[in-house]
């Protein structure tokens, strides 16, 4: 530590610009990504309507940057007072994160991966590495390139993400009201047979993964059903929208492991124009970016969000374990439409029960 201290200048206020980046942004990398992850696995939920935990958010806040403040005009090197900063930017990381929840949680994602970049680059600064400057500029600019995109895919701002400008408090009914009471008697169910025989006259099917497939481990499974159809004639497709799943990109990447084709894997915009002619459009575990709601109901905490447009396709098959709510945490009105029909089951084990009963029609 000394060693960088003298070699970089301690006291400058170059240094003292770059200790104090590292300290805050690396700090809040550190406890928002913990944070994040835990989110994303369902252990804790969010606090986004929680006045109480807003309040001593933003009190760290401020108690962090009179800190900083205080370490910049003091030029104080304290071991303690670091210390103490050190701990104010952790509290503060937990405090910025989670309060963020529904569908903006994969541009939470991107930014703190930006965030990383950008520590790592504060820290070359202080010990006079190019490499790690080099490095972490690469990543802190690629992050927030990404988050950008990502934030025009969610059609969200940065401060609304941020803030929860958006999803913070909701007056819609599908919101406010239990699942149970939303789906009840209204859900229309049916088993792999059925899909089966449904498939067997489809010409056009679009298949719309989400985190249900990927939790399934269900690619490959995808895959085959896929091959079955293609070789009874029918043209199929993958709709991807850009944040289904739990990080930008995660669909592509799963079916590029099942080395499905990449001119069958089609963005938002380029298959949205489609649906309305797909025979059977199969909803594989994605929930939030599929919502009507979000194109129909202006009260709705996600309304705004471009989603894809599954439910104007002739048929709809949701393939989902439960009927639990996305990550936004509101019903799915898709559930209930009149073309929709829901097959319960993990992903993977419908599809090949789907695939097998194909086989023997």
């Amino acid at each position: 530590w000394m060693h960088a201290v003298n070699a970089t200048g301690a006291g400058s206020s170059g240094w003292t610009a770059a200790i104090l980046a590292s300290i805050v942004i690396g700090s809040v990398t550190l406890t928002g990504s913990v944070v994040a992850v835990l989110k994303l696995k369902g252990n804790i939920g969010d606090s986004r309507n929680n006045r109480l935990w807003h309040s001593v958010t933003l009190v760290t806040l401020i108690a962090a940057v009179t800190g900083a403040v205080l370490f910049a005009t003091s030029g104080s090197t304290s071991p303690l007072a670091l210390a103490a900063l050190v701990g104010l930017c952790l509290l503060l990381g937990i405090g910025l994160v989670q309060p963020i929840g529904g569908a903006d949680m994969p541009v939470v994602v991107a930014l703190l991966n930006a965030y990383s970049g950008l520590a790592g680059a504060a820290t070359g600064f202080v010990l006079g590495n190019q490499g790690l400057i080099i490095t972490g500029s690469l990543v802190g600019a690629s992050g927030l390139i990404l988050t950008a995109i990502m934030c025009k895919a969610m059609n969200r701002s940065l401060p609304n993400v941020l803030f929860g400008g958006v999803l913070g408090g909701s007056d819609s009914k599908a919101s406010q009201q239990d699942e149970g009471e939303f789906y009840d008697g209204k859900v229309k169910y049916a088993t792999p047979d059925d899909l089966a025989l449904l498939l067997d006259g489809a010409r056009k099917v679009v298949m719309v993964p989400g985190y249900g497939l990927a939790v399934a481990q269900a690619q490959h499974a995808v895959k085959e059903l896929a091959n079955q159809l293609e070789g009874r004639g029918a043209k199929v497709s993958y709709a991807i929208h850009p944040v289904a799943g739990r990080m930008p990109g995660h669909m592509n990447v799963l079916l590029a492991e099942a080395e499905i084709p990449y001119d069958q894997l089609k963005d938002m915009d380029a298959i949205n124009p489609e649906l309305p002619q797909a025979d059977v459009a199969i909803v594989l575990g994605a929930n939030d970016v599929v919502n009507p709601a979000a194109a129909e109901d202006p009260n709705s905490p996600i309304f705004g969000m471009p989603i894809l447009d599954v439910h104007k396709a002739k048929t709809v098959v949701v393939v989902k374990r439960s009927l639990s709510a996305g990550f936004a945490g509101i019903p799915n009105g898709l559930f209930i439409r009149d073309n929709s029909l829901m097959v319960k089951g993990d992903a993977k084990e419908v599809l090949q029960a789907t695939t097998s009963a194909i086989k023997e029609l």
